[in-house]
């Protein structure tokens, strides 16, 4: 662990010392989340982020992050009989790589890279024969995962527009084979 945040601090120093461009600044957003499973109909929830982020380099640029976000997703069996809803507060800490262009009070970018997200409170609301069953199984969603992001966006002067995807490498429910992706749009705004 010493090596990475000793590696983090030597490429912040190098990328100041090289009068790189950095920013920090605040996000806060939207977003629509699924759990895709096996045999279930799916819905899309309504969620929320919020947080931090640091933006190093010019034209090619590193973007680590930090923001609380809520997700989930809802699902019925196809006849019906089985049906639940999960909800899930998360710590979101992605660090993205990424190209911007154009005219320096308007920068249009991509980005893409891997995302670490920590479960910090679930809420499951199933049916009475789902929970009994998923009980049974012994099984429970996980509370660490391992994701991806992928989006595009464009900065006006200190103001930010993200629209992302972001996957999981990893299945929330291995049971269930439930999987969660979602669909983010968040506005920031950097103080430097």
């Amino acid at each position: 662990m010493k090596k990475y945040v000793l590696g983090a601090m030597l490429l912040v120093a190098v990328s100041i010392s090289a009068k790189a461009q950095f920013s920090l600044g605040v996000k806060g957003g939207v977003n629509y989340s699924t759990i895709h499973s096996d045999n279930f109909r799916n819905s899309s929830v309504a969620g929320y982020q919020a947080g931090l982020f640091a933006r190093i380099g010019g034209g090619l640029y590193l973007q680590p992050e930090v923001y609380l976000s809520s997700s989930g997703g809802e699902f019925n069996s196809n006849d019906n009989t089985y049906s639940g809803k999960v909800t899930f507060t998360n710590l979101n800490v992605p660090v993205l790589v990424g190209l911007q262009f154009g005219p320096k009070n308007l920068n249009f970018r991509v980005m893409a890279g891997p995302e670490y997200i920590s479960v910090l409170n679930q809420n499951q609301n199933l049916s009475n024969n789902f929970n009994a069953a998923y009980n049974n199984f012994g099984n429970s969603y996980k509370d660490n995962m391992l994701g991806y992001q992928a989006g595009a966006g464009v900065d006006l002067g200190p103001a930010t527009v993200d629209l992302r995807y972001q996957g999981d490498f990893d299945k929330y429910n291995t049971y269930y084979n439930q999987h969660q992706n979602l669909w983010a749009l968040s506005v920031g705004f950097k103080f430097f």
